[in-house]
């Protein structure tokens, strides 16, 4: 490789390229939603992979994935979209480019079968990971004890995921569950996953966030399938 080359290749790995490809696959799902019968069209969202209980038990397991890329009305996609843009980019610097797309793609399933488990309704939107984001905040405040703009960052947040979580109680249709499911797998899984520079990393207590998300997720997951199918069965 030569020297333009890397010079190219540093300036593109400097670029949070995985905020701008995740916004990119939001608004396409979002244009196909609306060219296949409307972002509202509770049909539209289950062809496309909203989260639904029932067909979830029956081993479409994706739906604990896909939900995230899809949205209902163009304000829930505008408002999930700024927060994904202006939070994502600061946390794909902080985490860099893969740390934050696990951050990212584990938050929403985390938050996706915390609503497979306790919430029956159909539900789609981003708000999973977006509370995963809002949990990693405040574990960056621990891991960059020294950073006084992390550690503002941390506490801004932190009255942010409280005023969110409040208006969900008050607000009919919005999926409590889920955001609180994400907002706990995103703080454990930035633990997990720790961030370079951290001032402290732990691998041993890395591993232990990691193997308790694992269970966490399949815990919820009989929970959810338990709904529908007696554990007698099951065991």
């Amino acid at each position: 490789m030569n020297y333009k080359t890397q010079m190219k290749w540093r300036r593109f790995n400097r670029k949070p390229f995985i905020t701008y490809a995740l916004l990119g696959i939001t608004a396409l799902m979002f244009l196909l939603q609306e060219f296949l019968g409307g972002s509202t069209n509770t049909f539209v969202l289950v062809r496309l992979g909203a989260k639904v209980n029932e067909l979830i038990v029956l081993g479409d397991w994706y739906r604990l994935i896909t939900p995230m890329f899809l949205h209902i009305g163009l304000t829930h996609l505008i408002f999930n979209a700024l927060v994904i843009y202006f939070l994502g980019i600061q946390l794909e610097t902080v985490f860099g480019h893969w740390r934050f797309l696990l951050l990212y793609i584990l938050s929403a399933l985390a938050g996706n079968v915390t609503s497979f488990a306790f919430n029956t309704s159909i539900s789609a939107g981003a708000s999973t990971a977006l509370f995963g984001m809002f949990g990693s905040t405040i574990v960056l405040g621990k891991l960059f004890p020294g950073q006084p703009q992390i550690r503002a960052m941390s506490k801004n947040f932190s009255l942010l995921i409280v005023m969110n979580l409040l208006f969900g109680l008050f607000s009919p249709g919005i999926d409590m569950a889920g955001h609180l499911g994400g907002l706990v797998g995103g703080f454990i899984i930035s633990y997990a996953l720790s961030a370079p520079g951290a001032w402290k990393r732990d691998k041993k207590q890395q591993l232990i966030y990691a193997v308790g998300f694992v269970l966490l997720v399949i815990v919820l997951f009989i929970i959810g399938v338990s709904r529908y199918i007696p554990l007698s069965v099951l065991f």
